[in-house]
């Protein structure tokens, strides 16, 4: 489990909605029992109203997917589904949606 990490979305009730979770819980927290995890929405389904510091786009396996900040939720890591990649690429993205949820700039 590295920060970032990519994960198909084990959930069978929100899977088809978000087909991916991001890990963006810190690495050196990996004995918790449970990871922080914002999940990902195609951003055709998303439509236009992603905004911009909230909801960063990003790109998954070719695809243009919305990052659902505000569905930031957290999973057992035992229930996080197969990996499919990394996105420290778009960390800071990420992170700053993140402190705009939390602080609102």
């Amino acid at each position: 489990m590295a920060q970032f990490d990519v994960y198909a979305n084990p959930n069978q009730n929100s899977k088809n909605t978000f087909p991916y979770i991001i890990d963006v819980q810190s690495s050196l927290l990996e004995s918790l029992e449970t990871r922080l995890v914002i999940p990902v929405m195609l951003k055709s389904r998303y439509g236009e109203k992603t905004i911009r510091n909230l909801t960063p786009c990003i790109t998954i396996k070719n695809q243009e997917y919305v990052v659902v900040t505000p569905q930031l939720a957290s999973i057992h890591k035992k229930n996080l589904g197969s990996l499919v990649g990394n996105l420290k690429g778009e960390r800071d993205a990420i992170v700053a949606s993140l402190d705009f949820l939390i602080t609102g700039f």
